[in-house]
């Protein structure tokens, strides 16, 4: 039982990292996870386990991609996403943890998935920024599509290696930290 509650939150937090790069590849790839029978939800969120669900996620997932190669929206989009990132990963780790306390359950998903998706995020976009500030805006696609394989990758990995999956976010987190602390202590 023990195993089980920390493999999902594992999966939670994998998908919040994710979620800082992509906003919706990570809902997505739980929705198609919980579809096809390879995710069980949390009580209240099966929804996401449905095909509308997989369907809007879709095409919510391709405007963002595409979005993102677009000059001056990119930037704009990062300021709007890390509120939105904080809240689908604290909504993607509640998903992920089972039928377990609520209050157990909305305090991980909050601090810890909520935390994660907002740290990633802002080193994101912090790396975006610089990208702009260094090359006028011409490496940002660069920027682009390696985040948005980022968050595709994570997000298969969390699902079929959980243990290399948050091993990988650990070493994001300490490094988006640094990265922030830096930036900050810079201000």
């Amino acid at each position: 039982m023990l195993i089980e509650h920390f493999l999902a939150f594992c999966l939670g937090l994998t998908l919040s990292a994710a979620v800082g790069f992509r906003v919706f590849v990570p809902p997505l790839v739980m929705s198609l996870g919980a579809i096809h029978g390879d995710l069980p939800l949390a009580s209240g969120f099966e929804w996401l386990g449905t095909s509308p669900a997989a369907i809007a996620l879709g095409f919510a997932t391709v405007i963002e991609i595409l979005a993102y190669y677009i000059p001056v929206v990119d930037n704009l989009l990062d300021t709007i996403e890390i509120p939105t990132a904080i809240a689908v990963g604290t909504i993607l780790t509640a998903a992920s943890l089972g039928d377990i306390n609520p209050i157990v359950q909305w305090t991980l998903a909050v601090i810890a998935g909520g935390g994660t998706a907002g740290i990633i995020d802002s080193f994101t976009s912090i790396t975006r920024l610089a990208s702009t500030g260094v090359t006028g805006g011409m490496g940002n696609p660069l920027i682009s599509t390696t985040e948005a394989l980022s968050a595709a990758v994570l997000s298969l990995l969390a699902l079929l290696v959980p243990f290399l999956a948050i091993s990988l976010v650990m070493g994001l987190l300490l490094l988006g930290i640094k990265k922030i602390a830096k930036v900050k202590m810079r201000l």
